[in-house]
């Protein structure tokens, strides 16, 4: 079966089933409260970060760098407050992990690595030459 429609399927159903888990224990108005207040702070946290992210490239491509983690990291930061605007509690707690930067380097730190590292010098050929037609 295909994993986006299982996916589209769970996220929905394990949602309601905390929706109504933790309603029952703090009551629904709580409950919304809790719902709109994770939104509303994971939103702020993330339009921060994603500032830092920003600045943390700008300063990387000053360097003549490429801002790999960078720009991985500020797709990672869209992704996040997205799910923190969705209604939920699962949602909003991957959304906080991938909001903090210890979390989303241990995400991503891996890739940022593997494709940093400047692999074109393996392809360099040095050598010397001389102009034959200045010699005549």
């Amino acid at each position: 079966m295909n994993a986006l429609l299982i996916l589209i399927i769970a996220i929905p159903l394990i949602e309601i089933y905390l929706f109504i888990k933790i309603g029952s224990y703090i009551g629904a108005f709580n409950t919304i409260s809790l719902i709109l207040f994770t939104a509303i702070v994971g939103i702020w946290y993330a339009r921060y970060e994603g500032f830092n992210t920003l600045k943390s490239g700008i300063s990387q491509l000053m360097k003549n760098e490429l801002p790999l983690y960078e720009m991985i990291s500020g797709a990672a930061l869209a992704f996040a407050a997205i799910l923190l605007i969705l209604p939920g509690f699962a949602t909003d707690v991957v959304g906080l992990l991938l909001i903090f930067p210890v979390t989303r380097k241990l995400f991503f730190g891996k890739i940022s690595e593997k494709y940093s590292k400047n692999k074109s010098k393996k392809n360099v050929i040095e050598g010397e030459y001389e102009d034959m037609d200045e010699k005549k």
